[in-house]
């Protein structure tokens, strides 16, 4: 039984001053593996003030200095891949598809961001004016449970990379990943104070940080409901935001796509992460007059989907986080019936022979209306829609009928065609017949999926302010 009790405060692993518990569960069996005791208003008051104390001095360290303190960071979190993908098996019951990708990409992380920094200059001549880029400030960041580890890490180096100091809240769900991760961070002997991990309710801690005029720079990830409210808090004291939200991205399947290529990948993009992940492809779009091959092959494919826990390697899909999560995606996959979709396969409960553990079986509706709420709504589960569409214009018209815009997918083979349909897609991702993630490339969204973007270049420039000076 995990007994979590500390926070990371100015450099040190310190006890929260509020007492308030919360319970951490195997998601996989349903059983409880520990307890973290949550830190509350002063302790993140206390974050920030080691935030701002340690800013001042750490902004003006130089370019390689920041480079070297990256590259250290990047050195103590590759050291323990083994115990930090553990972790997130047992916490999150992530399958070892998703682990296999998500724990070298969070210490890859500093990695990419030294070499952003390496090319970046700072300064830069526009006229008469010298224009130097510098940080805008201590920064708060708030991160979920669905890639705990990938998320702190991302934000954390590129707040070095900036010359900014950061406090940041991870979710209390993920409380053991946190602590492992933390005790990596410690050993690259950054300077006190420049990173602050404090465990807490968003309603608390997220809370206090959203507002707190100290904070000058906020950086969210998660649904668009918190989102909202975050930014509403924010305004107050005109912070400088990103908000990386919620989604329901379009996996459209082109006319001329080779199904035997095309269906596998399409149910990976919609699968990701257990289904829990806003860039999920959540809406398969295809063509009318193959509408009926599509979903042959949808059905047969997904049997090689197998739902199970992190110890079986085969499993691709695992448990939802949590009891409230399970019963969110329950409900859709039971208003998606009643909404008049047919149900191609899956549907209510667990799939057989798991008799525990909070898995939901991989469900796919067909006959959707895009005006239907699982066609509408971010389910964050294993939950698909197929919508039929008659020609590419109808394509493009339905799969931007939505609030949101994060990331969307094409399947084809006709390369130009797709490079075209991609420039008419309201989104801030277009992803082509499942290339690979390209960690330098902005992430973010349009509409209700965010504000701002996240990566290399432009997420670095996201913590920095332009500020010219004229001679």
């Amino acid at each position: 039984m995990y007994d979590i009790d500390k926070i990371y405060i100015d450099g040190q692993f310190v006890t929260p001053r509020a007492t308030e518990t919360a319970d951490l569960h195997n998601p996989s069996t349903e059983e409880k593996i520990g307890t973290v005791r949550l830190g509350g208003v002063e302790d993140a008051r206390e974050a920030v003030a080691a935030a701002k104390r340690a800013f001042p001095s750490f902004s003006r360290t130089t370019k390689r200095e920041r480079i070297d303190m990256l590259k250290r960071l990047n050195v103590t979190v590759a050291a323990r891949v083994s115990d930090l993908t553990e972790a997130m098996a047992l916490e999150y019951g992530a399958p070892q598809t998703f682990t296999r990708f998500a724990i070298p990409h969070a210490a890859s992380s500093f990695l990419t961001m030294a070499n952003v920094l390496e090319d970046y200059d700072f300064e830069r001549q526009m006229g008469r004016a010298r224009v130097v880029m510098r940080p805008s400030g201590v920064a708060a960041a708030i991160t979920p449970w669905n890639s705990n580890i990938s998320f702190i890490t991302s934000k954390l180096a590129t707040a070095i990379a900036a010359g900014s100091t950061i406090v940041i809240k991870p979710s209390e769900m993920s409380a053991l990943q946190t602590q492992i991760l933390t005790d990596c961070l410690h050993e690259a002997g950054l300077p006190n104070g420049v990173f602050n991990i404090v465990n807490g309710f968003g309603n608390v801690v997220g809370a206090e940080l959203s507002k707190h005029p100290d904070i000058a720079k906020l950086t969210f990830t998660g649904s668009t409901a918190v989102g909202r409210e975050i930014l509403r808090n924010a305004a107050d004291t005109f912070k400088r935001v990103t908000l990386e939200l919620g989604g329901k991205g379009p996996n459209i399947i082109l006319d001329d796509a080779d199904l035997d290529v095309t269906i596998p990948a399409v149910l990976r993009m919609g699968f990701v992460n257990s289904g829990q992940a806003c860039i999920a492809g959540t809406r398969i779009l295809a063509p009318k007059h193959r509408l009926e091959e599509v979903l042959a092959r949808l059905k047969q494919e997904i049997e090689a989907f197998k739902v199970g826990s992190p110890d079986d390697p085969d499993a691709v899909i695992g448990p939802m986080v949590s009891q409230k999560q399970y019963d969110r995606v329950q409900s859709y996959i039971e208003l998606g019936t009643r909404e008049g979709a047919d149900l191609l396969t899956g549907g209510l409960g667990r799939p057989a022979g798991l008799d525990r553990g909070w898995f939901t079986k991989p469900t796919i509706f067909a006959n959707v209306d895009n005006q239907m709420r699982i066609a509408r709504e971010e389910i964050f589960g294993p939950v698909l829609s197929v919508i039929a569409y008659s020609d590419d214009d109808e394509a493009v018209l339905i799969a931007n009928d939505t609030s949101y815009g994060l990331q969307s997918y094409l399947h084809g083979t006709d390369a130009a065609r797709m490079q075209e349909l991609a420039d008419r897609l309201d989104s801030g991702r277009v992803v082509i017949n499942g290339a690979p993630h390209e960690p330098l490339a902005p992430f973010g969204g349009f509409k209700h999926s965010g504000i701002g973007r996240e990566y290399g270049v432009f997420g670095l420039e996201a913590f920095l302010e332009p500020k010219a000076i004229i001679a």
